[in-house]
């Protein structure tokens, strides 16, 4: 049945085909610009004809100019291995698309969108649908789970799961970071995830973040933690003392990254979305 879907060229970089060898790329938006590809890392001895999986989308960094798709191929090794479908997406950024980060969050809307008209192609949960992000793919999380709307449709319709996010961009008013990639500062006020905090049911939460992160201060995001925590929602803020905004990237600090991994995973696990992980013990 997965054949059904449409599958996508490998992309340019020697370096990126090398890391998505293992990987199953499809497209999963036409949108205005180009193609966009979706490389799926699926658990060992999957059968899309009989598995209910959850899923994992990443949402790489890059502050919605500079498009990194492979940063996420550690973890999405890493989940794919303890049974979860995970996909890295590429998505129209400002350096190849001339794009805002509001038609960077239709991209990230659109792969939700994919995932659950093909959940039974694919093999997986579309009620166990997390997200996972770093910097502004953090933020297109983020604005999956809080934002009212996203285009025409009512925001519970791209709500995940679960999020978790490292050195994520909460605010991109003029307070915050970012703002100067938007179409205007209304634009820059409406795609930001503090103005739509709290409420009530949003799902639970959990972020990394650097003490010692230059980009994005980390006062703002423990602002954004405490009141995403409002009215019952569960958010929980880690702080790295010393780390700077990619202190949890695989080829930047190997304790700082397997720290952070093991925490998700934990949290998932708590979550119910993953199984107790019978090796946890030897970490």
């Amino acid at each position: 049945m997965i054949e059904e879907l449409v599958k996508a060229p490998p992309i340019g970089e020697a370096r990126d085909r090398e890391l998505l060898k293992d990987a199953q790329s499809f497209i999963y938006f036409h949108s205005p610009s180009k193609d966009l590809a979706a490389h799926f890392f699926f658990p060992p001895g999957h059968d899309p004809r009989t598995a209910s999986a959850p899923v994992i989308i990443f949402l790489h960094g890059g502050m919605w100019d500079i498009s990194m798709p492979t940063q996420f191929v550690p973890h999405s090794h890493h989940f794919a291995a303890r049974g979860a479908v995970s996909l890295c997406i590429e998505y129209r950024v400002k350096s190849t698309s001339g794009s805002t980060p509001a038609e960077s969050l239709e991209d990230a809307a659109m792969a939700i969108v994919f995932l659950r008209k093909n959940a039974r192609i694919l093999g997986i949960d579309p009620k166990r649908i997390v997200l996972a992000g770093a910097g502004s793919g953090a933020h297109l999380a983020l604005c999956c789970a809080t934002l009212p709307e996203i285009g025409n449709d009512p925001g519970l319709n791209f709500r995940p799961a679960a999020l978790f996010l490292f050195s994520p961009v909460v605010n991109t008013t003029r307070k915050g970071v970012g703002a100067e990639m938007f179409s205007s500062e209304q634009a820059a006020n409406q795609y930001s995830p503090s103005e739509h905090v709290p409420q009530r049911d949003l799902p639970p939460c959990r972020l990394y973040h650097g003490r010692a992160d230059r980009m994005v201060p980390v006062d703002q995001v423990a602002k954004f933690a405490k009141r995403y925590a409002k009215k019952k929602n569960a958010c929980e803020l880690m702080e790295f003392e010393g780390a700077g905004h990619t202190f949890f990237n695989y080829n930047s600090h190997q304790q700082n990254y397997e720290v952070t991994l093991r925490s998700a995973d934990y949290f998932l696990v708590d979550l119910g979305i993953l199984e107790p992980d019978p090796l946890a013990s030897e970490f």
